[in-house]
């Protein structure tokens, strides 16, 4: 697919006039990634907007004792990367690909231009990040206020429901996830993810292989993601 193709597939960049978006295509720099690799670290200067082609990545704030909280999941027709550029500011994040992953990366000026010239982009960019806040806030009251098996069952759900893959009644989460990406993601431990997939499993909620998850029964875990 040629890249002014695959930019008018999202959101960001629909209100671009071919013209348009065959300049900004030609501006984008291809980037490819192995499973594991890293993107970049927190702290490192942001002056890049990467937009996801394949794969899926990874966005986590690291401590110093080597754990990290997974704040979002990037795959196919995603972008990531806009506060730095917006701001001038370092990366306030790690981006790591969870999978090998190939991305667009477009630089700052090119970017910035691109704003200027298109309100409707502007409008798209804020409103993605309210959305973020928004997520973050979520999270804060997650861990304020449920417990882990909610929190657990909440996040399974909001996966399915992004990445999820509906074979008949069950749902298959198209990312390979290990306990610690999970555990990650809901402030847990890798120990108590484990504890928790057991339980699910063990009434008829998931099944797992490997680092894949299949929902068996979505409705019940709701529920439980209410508890």
């Amino acid at each position: 697919m040629k890249p002014e193709k695959f930019l008018k597939g999202i959101h960001l960049f629909q209100s671009l006039n071919p013209e348009d978006c065959k300049q900004l295509a030609a501006s984008l720099r291809r980037r490819s990634l192995k499973k594991g690799e890293i993107l970049f670290r927190k702290g490192d200067e942001g002056s890049v907007l990467y937009i996801m082609k394949e794969g899926s990545m990874k966005i986590t704030l690291p401590s110093r004792m080597g754990d990290e909280v997974v704040l979002a999941i990037f795959s196919k027709g995603d972008f990531f990367g806009e506060m730095s550029l917006l701001d001038g500011m370092s990366r306030s994040a790690d981006a790591v690909a969870l999978e090998t992953s190939e991305l667009f990366a477009l630089n700052r000026s090119d970017f910035i231009a691109f704003l200027r010239n298109n309100e409707e982009a502007m409008q798209s960019i804020l409103s993605y990040l309210t959305m973020r806040l928004r997520k973050t806030d979520d999270f804060l009251e997650d861990a304020c206020f449920l417990s882990i098996s909610a929190r657990f069952a909440k996040k399974l759900v909001e996966l399915a429901g992004t990445y999820g893959n509906r074979e008949g009644d069950t749902v298959q989460i198209d990312l390979r996830l290990t306990q610690k990406d999970l555990a990650s993601m809901v402030g847990a431990t890798r120990e108590s993810i484990n504890k928790e997939l057991r339980v699910l499993r063990e009434r008829g909620l998931v099944s797992t292989e490997g680092n894949m998850i299949r929902i068996l029964n979505l409705e019940r875990l709701e529920r439980r993601a209410r508890l």
